[in-house]
């Protein structure tokens, strides 16, 4: 009884059987329009192309201070630095041209699997069998004890293998043995993403080389390579609404901004719109062109709220940074 009862994903005169017929058919289906486009390959298209001449490359630097097989690597983009991870625990950050150690940091853990350098130059995130991924703040300082200011961003439910900080240092992405990539606000700690579609180990992750960083590639143990788009999951516009109408009239984006307003006020006669972001930035708009007029610069953290005076002669922004701002 408790089983007629029960009721059932499948619609009347659906089987298994033809679900599965239908999804094999399908997939044929893609895979000859895939076919047809596939029509010439890329070194008969560079035929014509003069060949690369002989390349004298040989070795300029050798950084040694390792005890154990080095696992990962990234460069700063000052072009100079770099930071490495081992099988020892350890994670260093070099001096390119000097070879010095600028900093050392001793894990919690061996097999430290990933390592990256902040866009900023300012911090470095790694991790490995701790399933975790933390950030250490780097200072000019070289005898600064960096692991009293580590700060632990993300958390798998098995060992992370690559991580990597989007086009800013406030947000991570993360990869894993458990068979997802993740996308982590690194101030907060928070998952703001989540991608699920491996059915194994994901090993490695690469993010596209574009200003707004949108996507980016997974590859797993099951023996597939993921695209993925990080921008519709994220809500990174203000939007006006016309109440009479029930509709939506403007919306106040642009590519470069792929964080989320926190808080919005309109000027005293409505043609400007404030808007805090979570990258620390007020956005002044047009609400009638819906152009960006400015961007202000200044709080330290994300910005929680922005409030027009009454008489309309300045506004105000709280921030997590703990203060506040007036602006006229």
């Amino acid at each position: 009884a408790a089983a007629q009862s029960r009721p059932s994903a499948l619609q009347s005169g659906e089987s298994l059987a033809t679900l599965k017929n239908e999804s094999d058919s399908l997939k044929k289906k893609l895979e000859e329009e895939r076919a047809k486009l596939h029509d010439v390959e890329l070194n008969q298209v560079a035929e014509k192309v003069e060949l690369v001449s002989a390349l004298s490359i040989r070795t300029r630097r050798v950084l040694k201070g390792h005890g154990n097989k080095v696992l990962c690597m990234d460069w700063c983009k000052d072009k100079r630095r770099l930071v490495s991870s081992s099988q020892d625990g350890k994670v260093i950050v070099w001096d390119g041209y000097t070879l010095n150690k600028e900093h050392a940091v001793t894990m919690p853990c061996t097999w430290v699997m990933a390592c990256a350098y902040a866009p900023s130059g300012c911090a470095v995130a790694c991790g490995g069998l701790d399933n975790k991924c933390s950030v250490y703040p780097l200072s000019l300082d070289k005898n600064e004890n960096l692991a009293a200011k580590k700060k632990s961003v993300a958390m798998h439910t098995n060992y992370l293998s690559g991580c990597s900080f989007t086009n800013s240092d406030m947000q991570l992405l993360t990869s894993s043995g458990d068979g997802t990539c993740a996308l982590w606000d690194v101030e907060s700690g928070q998952l703001l993403q989540s991608f699920h579609g491996h059915t194994a180990d994901v090993l490695s992750l690469n993010l596209a080389p574009s200003e707004t960083g949108n996507t980016f590639v997974s590859g797993g143990c099951d023996k597939k390579a993921n695209v993925w788009d990080m921008l519709p999951c994220a809500s990174v516009s203000c939007r006006l609404y016309d109440l009479r109408a029930d509709r939506e009239v403007a919306v106040y984006q642009k590519d470069s901004i792929i964080f989320g307003a926190s808080s919005v006020d309109f000027s005293l006669s409505g043609r400007l719109l404030f808007a805090g972001y979570n990258d620390y930035t007020i956005n002044v708009w047009d609400v009638l062109k819906g152009n960006r007029i400015s961007v202000l610069f200044g709080h330290e953290n994300r910005v929680s709220c922005v409030k027009v005076s009454p008489d309309g002669t300045s506004f105000a922004s709280a921030s997590w940074d703990t203060s506040l701002r007036i602006w006229a």
